[in-house]
């Protein structure tokens, strides 16, 4: 369905429910969504919102999208959740690999279980004769110094574009080790929003830009959050100026006889 998530177009959930796994979860927002899904008796929501439900009728929705688009994957759960099959994690990556090629579309994978998708691609690689695929681009949860070596086990995976989302953003943190060897090509940062929403400084925002910016790493402020309106889009600005800057898309354009 289409997204107001900033740096997405649209989001596909093949898969549903999560459990939490670090204080960036502590708030998230599946936990509050879920259930108002199941009382509206949207298809896939039925169950409480940690447990994981498999969803195969929905593996074919990308081919529905005729024109390119960023692809959130799985916002609602985690493709790397150890309840989600190595087997039906593979049947999503080739749904993302042919959609891509055919259409254009752009897939982000964002997971807070790195270790979960290197262990997947180890034993799937060899499926995928040439190579991860372009248009597939995969990123790690960094919410506190203590997370930030998700980073080191991200950038075992050969994906053209690997990104940080550091949201919610809990503390200051210095990504600089892996910004300057080239790990990341792509750092979000993100406040959180909500009636519990936890403070984020702006100076923390800054320092992570910088850091970006010194690496030539693009960089994209999603919000600034807060308990009454997460302050998205155009009000999110740091230095009076917004920050929407998206790493190269790999091919997406190569088949624009299809739009």
């Amino acid at each position: 369905m289409s997204s107001t998530i900033e740096w997405t177009d649209e989001t596909w959930n093949p898969v549903t429910g999560c459990t939490r796994v670090s204080p960036g979860c502590d708030n998230c927002y599946m936990f509050a969504l879920y259930p108002r899904l199941r009382g509206m008796s949207v298809p896939g929501y039925d169950a409480k919102p940690d447990t994981v439900q498999l969803l195969p009728e929905r593996l074919k929705t990308p081919f529905k999208w005729k024109k390119p688009r960023r692809v959130f994957v799985n916002s609602m759960s985690d493709v790397f959740h150890p309840s989600v099959p190595y087997e039906f994690a593979f049947e999503i990556f080739k749904v993302m690999d042919e959609a891509s090629r055919l259409y254009g579309h752009v897939f982000q994978v964002l997971t807070k279980r790195p270790g979960r998708a290197v262990g997947w691609w180890e034993s799937y690689s060899e499926r995928f004769p040439n190579g991860w695929p372009p248009n597939v681009w995969i990123g790690t949860s960094v919410e506190n110094q203590k997370y930030a070596p998700r980073i080191t086990v991200l950038e075992r995976i050969p994906a053209t574009v690997r990104f940080v989302s550091a949201e919610p953003l809990l503390e200051e943190i210095d990504l600089t080790e892996w910004l300057d060897r080239g790990a990341l090509n792509w750092l979000i940062v993100g406040g959180e929003s909500g009636h519990r929403a936890r403070p984020m400084h702006l100076d923390w925002v800054r320092r992570l830009r910088d850091q970006a910016e010194k690496a030539d790493v693009s960089f994209f402020l999603k919000q600034l959050g807060g308990s009454r309106g997460k302050r998205g889009g155009e009000d999110a600005r740091v230095d009076n100026m917004t920050w929407h800057q998206m790493p190269q898309e790999i091919n997406r354009v190569s088949q624009m006889n299809h739009v």
